[in-house]
């Protein structure tokens, strides 16, 4: 039985005898969406996918940019040959290269080996390049000549190996601002943006997560070996589609996976929503700081904030609160959603203060 969100509400699911249609080849969750932005960005990979030519994928943190990567490489020609990812922010300069070009025997200490590279090892497929933004200049000097030349060479090593790899790279900066900074080859922008997949963040698809919250929910339903998925209700529906979502589609999925796990009925609809696993009255709390005019940092509550002999203290917490959502605010340009985020606020959390205050025009 399918799904669609009605009056708010993500409704129960019966799973017996369904297949395997929520995921593609690769194993892995098949994108899903069905937002206007969602869909744009899907034609765009669809027509990039045939092609030889390197991509750039830019995202925010959990919007996915491995399965964009994935999916270019198994609707390409090349879905039969390797697909090798490799996120470059795990390893240092030294490392990285010797992973990316491989080595020779005894081109460094510890080189008691010749090792392929993962460019060598991707020859006729797809390399992933995550985290691109990372690497080093001479790292990317290299790169530079595998897109130029198609050719490689081992650390240590004097011959140029020919390597027919499609390089897809994904970072979650602005790379055009890192090359005006001198932090990124302009060389290497030009070869590897023949075109740029910009991924939209979770909070610019609303419409995909009641679809994306069904299906994880349906996920951790089988996981428990539960017989269906009873939905959820309206304020959790609610709850799901008014946060701002800092950590995109993975952040919703353990969000609800979470949900599903904790409901104590699993007959009746998931009332409660726990955005924060880390909340607790027993969580370490860090001395906060604040930054002064003079650029200095000092304690977030200073004695200057309150006065409390001439004033309860009560009402000193008030206007305490009062003062940082305003501030918050003003620094958000009013934006709530922005605002709820940067207090670490649910966005329901934030409009009760803002009703509590009456701060809201």
């Amino acid at each position: 039985m399918g799904y669609r969100p009605t009056c708010g509400i993500f409704h129960r699911t019966n799973f017996h005898g369904c297949d395997r249609s929520m995921e593609d080849i690769t194993g892995n969750d098949r994108m899903i969406g069905e937002s206007a932005n969602f869909l744009i960005m899907q034609e765009q990979l669809s027509r990039l996918a045939p092609l030889r030519k390197p991509i750039l994928i830019i995202g925010e943190r959990g919007t996915g940019k491995e399965l964009v990567a994935s999916r270019l490489h198994f609707l390409s020609k090349r879905w039969e040959q390797p697909f090798i990812k490799i996120n470059c922010a795990a390893f240092n300069e030294a490392l990285l290269e010797s992973q990316l070009f491989g080595h020779e025997l005894g081109a460094f200490t510890g080189a008691s080996r010749q090792q392929k590279g993962f460019f060598e090892r991707a020859h006729g497929g797809t390399l992933f390049l995550d985290e691109l933004a990372t690497t080093s200049m001479a790292v990317q000097e290299r790169i530079l000549r595998v897109t130029e030349y198609g050719e490689i060479e081992r650390l240590g090593g004097t011959k140029a190996i020919s390597v027919d790899v499609r390089i897809v790279a994904a970072t979650n900066v602005d790379l055009p601002q890192l090359a005006k900074e001198g932090k990124f080859r302009d060389d290497l922008l030009d070869r590897l943006a023949f075109d740029v997949i910009t991924l939209p963040p979770l909070r610019e698809r609303i419409e995909d997560i009641p679809v994306l919250a069904q299906h994880f929910a349906i996920n951790m339903i089988k996981e428990l070996e539960r017989e269906y998925f009873p939905g959820f209700s309206k304020t959790a529906a609610k709850a799901l589609l008014e946060y701002s979502w800092p950590g995109n589609v993975r952040e919703l999925k353990n969000v609800v996976e979470r949900c599903v796990y904790q409901s104590e009925d699993p007959d009746k609809p998931i009332k409660d929503v726990n955005f924060d696993p880390f909340a607790s009255p027993y969580r370490p709390v860090n001395k906060s700081t604040t930054t002064s005019k003079e650029g200095k940092e000092q304690d977030f509550v200073t004695q200057e904030d309150f006065d409390v002999g001439s004033i309860g203290f009560k009402h000193q917490v008030q206007e305490y609160e009062k003062r940082i959502l305003r501030e918050a605010l003003k620094q958000c340009q009013f934006n709530q959603r922005k605002t709820a985020k940067l207090l670490d606020l649910s966005y329901d959390q934030l409009r009760g203060y803002l009703r509590k205050y009456d701060l809201n025009n």
